[in-house]
């Protein structure tokens, strides 16, 4: 069995996974130290290390805040954050790669890149094991990255200094990871010319801002979107980010302020703690996406609305319950003032879709949609509009989610689906749930190794087909009980929304 290989900086030693055929190395360095000098500032190259790196263990997280609450008020808490004593640095460029150990060469890969808002989150998560995906012979590779002021402050010094990458460090610290794999893989039994990048949330987001930069051409092949491509249905903004640079910068100088410091040097110079806890005490706002010019070109959440990116097929879906989307007040006025602004020429078009009296409960009843499967169809129709020769899979997670909380189909509950690591989890599933997380561990792992997800499950048989989504006849997998497609139904105001919405976009 294959325990030790050779990349660019040295020799790397790992273990044998709980299936002594999967080998899992833990915390390889894929960059220089993001610290002193490297605060803020593009990864650097990766110094040698002599003699084996014994990569037995996870690497520090990201600085962020601590996640681990109380289990009882706080579903993420409950379903991953339970250890508070987890270490944490700025040290934290370091990646985990789970690989089949009988020799194979040329294996697809899976890049994962985790959410958490772009705030917080971490490798270690138990749901990330890549021990499962990897028995299917697939090379996995989690990524972790900069997070909150350390992976996204701006500021018009660091821009100065650094006017090719100026902003958007966890991003580049991703893209710099992927790199990596592309370069070493290979050592694994990876295929350097088969990548997939994947990621849940804000990992998603950052697939979205990967697929956006000019500079990524040729650096994957394929894309899976979990829960992190977003539009609103009703015309206000998106939120904390992305933002310009001018007005990333200007945080990053009240920031500045805030901390006490005058000069990007004395910033540098303060304890990673001190930053990080003024971090978390001011009331400006996330750190995120900055359209920077360089790696961020556009609105990385509009990336289908622009022909040049990185065209490939993607994967990307949504829970049934998460990011609902509703229309803005609670009564007829607000409405009207409210299509005013957002459709000033079709104010009563729009207003005809609600029964008469609105109220804030016919609102909520009539004019409930969801924000991801809102921009999963905008996506689509752009596609076919434009002519973008690109394959989409669209999905909703829909199952039965057992536990005391009867938590719903929670924003990030499909990790323990698709990285098949139910078994890790306090829930009591049940045979269903074991045999869907089965079924969709082989439609990811499919997607990974050619583009589609349709093909053969794990025994060897058919899985049921999942057809590549068309505004013709759209339709998407949904998986419940089991996996099914379904038509893919839109209402009239939904239809208005799309129409509208593509009209204000496209200019």
């Amino acid at each position: 069995m294959i325990r030790r290989v050779k990349v660019e900086n040295g020799w790397v030693r790992g273990l044998p996974a709980a299936d002594p055929r999967i080998t899992s190395y833990k915390g390889i360095p894929f960059a220089d130290k993001p610290i002193g000098k490297n605060r803020w500032r593009a990864p650097q190259p990766c110094p040698d290390w002599e003699g084996d790196l014994f990569a037995a263990d996870f690497g520090p997280i990201a600085m962020q805040a601590n996640c681990a609450g109380d289990p009882a008020k706080d579903i993420y808490a409950r379903e991953w954050a339970v250890d508070a004593e987890l270490p944490m640095s700025e040290d934290c460029l370091y990646l985990n790669v789970w690989a089949p150990a009988d020799g194979r060469k040329n294996m697809p890969v899976y890049v994962w890149y985790f959410g958490g808002g772009l705030q917080v989150g971490n490798t270690t998560e138990m749901e990330f094991d890549g021990e499962r995906i990897a028995r299917r012979g697939i090379v996995v590779v989690t990524v972790g990255y900069r997070l909150n002021c350390f992976g996204f402050l701006c500021h018009p010094e660091i821009t100065k200094e650094s006017p090719n990458a100026p902003a958007n460090f966890g991003f580049l610290d991703q893209q710099c990871a992927t790199r990596w794999v592309k370069r070493n893989i290979a050592a694994f039994g990876g295929d350097p010319d088969n990548i997939t990048i994947g990621g849940q949330s804000a990992g998603g987001m950052s697939v979205c801002a990967q697929m956006t930069c000019p500079e990524n051409q040729g650096l994957f092949q394929r894309a899976i979107v979990q829960s992190g491509t977003f539009a609103q249905p009703y015309g206000a903004e998106m939120g904390l980010f992305p933002k310009t640079m001018a007005e990333a910068e200007a945080q990053g100088q009240r920031f500045f302020e805030a901390l006490g410091v005058k000069t990007l040097e004395e910033a540098r110079a303060l304890p990673a703690r001190v930053v990080e806890n003024k971090s978390l005490e001011w009331p400006w706002g996330c750190w995120g996406e900055a359209v920077d010019g360089v790696f961020s070109t556009y609105r990385s959440n509009e990336w289908y609305l622009h022909p040049d990116r990185v065209i490939c097929p993607v994967m990307l879906g949504e829970t049934s319950t998460e990011f609902l989307a509703f229309p803005p007040g609670e009564n007829e006025d607000d409405l009207r003032k409210a299509a005013a602004s957002a459709f000033p020429e079709d104010q009563d078009r729009f207003l005809s879709f609600f029964s008469q009296p609105i109220t804030k409960d016919s609102l909520f009843r009539e004019g409930k949609t969801h924000a991801i499967g809102f921009a999963i169809r905008a996506a689509s129709l752009m596609n076919e509009k434009r002519q973008v020769p690109q394959k989409l899979y669209a999905y909703e997670f829909d199952a039965d989610i057992p536990g005391w909380d009867h938590p719903g189909t929670f924003h990030s509950v499909d990790l323990w689906f698709f990285f098949e690591t139910l078994a890790k989890c306090w829930r009591p599933f049940t045979g269903k749930h074991y045999d869907l997380a089965r079924s969709m561990c082989d439609y990811w792992v499919n997607f990974i190794r050619t583009g589609d997800p349709n093909g053969l499950d794990s025994q060897g048989k058919p899985l049921p087909l999942w057809p590549e989504l068309n505004e013709q006849e759209p339709v998407r997998m949904v998986f419940g009980d089991k996996p099914f497609p379904i038509r893919w139904q839109l209402t009239e105001l939904e239809r208005f929304l799309l129409k509208q919405y593509i009209k204000r976009s496209v200019r």
